[in-house]
């Protein structure tokens, strides 16, 4: 019993020993710990001006301010409205209102309202009228009604003079003719024995009447006769799209001996 009781004393000092052992030498180190880390500290701040470190700031972003377009809303102008009242560019009576008389009188119906009844009317640059006309009989009021002039209607104008066309060439007009008086045989001639044929050449105008004549070849004991007789013949008037013109041409009178 006393063997045992020794030998758990020797025992429990053991253990003491081997605790204070662990507990001394934990100590040591956690201070030997604490000291590397104390030393570090310091060591890092002796070197910390030496090594190259970038600061890098993070700075928030500067809010940019949102450009609105704003639509320019053209501000509708007010318009006064006048109770009651019509607007019209020209003053028209209607078919029943015999004080208004027309500015012009004309065929075409104008495109202006005409003036209503129980209404007043004034001028102006359109034609509208009110929202709330007055309901039943009465006479509508015109307001600054201009002096009425009937404006006299422009002369017609006048007719173009038709200018002159130059006489158109007939050739020989002996086939032509509507009379052809035969010149007579002159006695000097006879006397003579003067023949031959005697052209003529004449100008004749829109009526159908020689005006002129004057004999270019034939003998001359004969031309005298041949041109009074081609002054007395007449021709049908000739027309050149529609129109009269005068005719050139010649005569032929034939002369034999006798």
């Amino acid at each position: 019993m006393f063997d045992n009781l020794v030998e758990s004393s020797s025992h429990k000092g053991d253990i003491s020993r081997k605790g204070s052992f662990i507990v001394v030498t934990a100590l040591v180190y956690l201070v030997l710990g604490v000291a590397f880390a104390v030393a570090g500290i310091y060591w890092y701040d002796n070197h910390l001006g030496e090594m190259e470190l970038e600061l890098t700031t993070l700075v928030a972003p500067v809010p940019v301010p949102q450009v609105v377009k704003e639509e320019r809303k053209e501000e509708a102008k007010p318009v006064k409205e006048q109770p009651n009242v019509d607007v019209r560019k020209e003053l028209i009576a209607s078919v029943d209102r015999s004080e208004l008389v027309p500015k012009e009188v004309s065929a075409k119906a104008s495109d202006v309202p005409p003036v209503r009844r129980g209404v007043t009317t004034v001028l102006g640059s359109s034609d509208s009228n009110t929202a709330a006309p007055v309901a039943g009989p009465g006479v509508g009021t015109v307001i600054a009604a201009p002096k009425v002039t009937i404006a006299d209607e422009p002369p017609p104008p006048e007719p173009k003079a038709t200018p002159p066309r130059a006489p158109i060439s007939g050739g020989v007009l002996n086939g032509k003719a509507l009379s052809l008086p035969k010149p007579p045989y002159p006695q000097i001639a006879k006397a003579a024995h003067a023949s031959g044929t005697v052209v003529v050449q004449v100008l004749i105008d829109e009526n159908g009447n020689v005006v002129s004549a004057r004999a270019v070849s034939g003998h001359p004991l004969l031309q005298a006769v041949a041109v009074a007789a081609a002054r007395g013949a007449r021709f049908s008037p000739t027309k050149l799209s529609g129109q009269p013109v005068k005719v050139t041409g010649v005569i032929q009178y034939n002369f034999v001996a006798q």
